[in-house]
């Protein structure tokens, strides 16, 4: 909390200084609001990260083209955030505004766009929509799966998330090749004592258990 306390500090008086001596839109304001909103999420100050990532959003809707980068991260922040919330419809929705972007901006196989879809994988998943979530993480797989070595801990992410989603909706044994593929991952790219090895047997034996 202490690191996160000096860094809200810091940005703090960036902003009073650029509050002070740049227009109301100026692009470093936008960036100065999304610092310290991402700076509230992480302490799960929810209203907090909203009301900076809003003022963020703002200024770059004012100032930028509807397909620029910048505004699809801060949807992206601002999804996370109402994820966070547990406001998931909220969520879905602006996640659903990042992909837009992503699709008419980015070359298919682009990281950002699996990304964007994990996330709304993600939503998915928390909504209780297994099939849709499914699907999400299916199309960030085939992406990392393109353009990623066969050991990236990014991938035994993606197995992890389908692993768990065919658990829950019965399919156990496709839940478990997904899982040891995780297993396999982590095993090879991460010291022997690491929690996340721990995380991927423990979710290996919770699924024999229901088998």
């Amino acid at each position: 909390m202490g690191d996160y306390s000096k860094a809200l500090e810091f940005y703090d008086k960036t902003l009073k200084i650029e509050e002070k001596t740049l227009p109301p839109n100026h692009p470093s304001l936008a960036t100065s609001y999304s610092n310290i909103g991402s700076v509230y999420d992480n302490m799960g100050d929810c209203s907090k990260a909203l009301e900076f990532h809003d003022k963020a959003l703002k200024i770059y809707e004012k100032t930028l083209p509807p397909n620029h980068p910048l505004l699809a991260t801060s949807y992206n922040n601002i999804g996370s955030v109402y994820d966070n919330m547990g406001d998931h419809s909220k969520a879905l929705e602006f996640h659903d505004k990042t992909l837009k972007i992503y699709e008419k901006t980015l070359p298919p196989n682009h990281p950002n766009l699996a990304t964007s879809y994990s996330n709304i994988g993600l939503v998915y998943d928390n909504m209780g929509d297994y099939s849709k979530a499914l699907e999400f993480h299916d199309k960030a797989l085939k992406i990392k799966e393109k353009t990623l070595p066969p050991n990236h801990p990014s991938l035994a992410t993606s197995y992890a998330h389908i692993g768990l989603l065919h658990d829950k909706m019965r399919d156990y044994s496709k839940a478990l090749s997904f899982l040891e593929k995780t297993l396999a991952i982590r095993q090879k790219s991460l010291p022997p004592t690491h929690p996340d090895i721990k995380r991927a047997i423990d979710n290996i034996d919770y699924v024999k258990k229901r088998m």
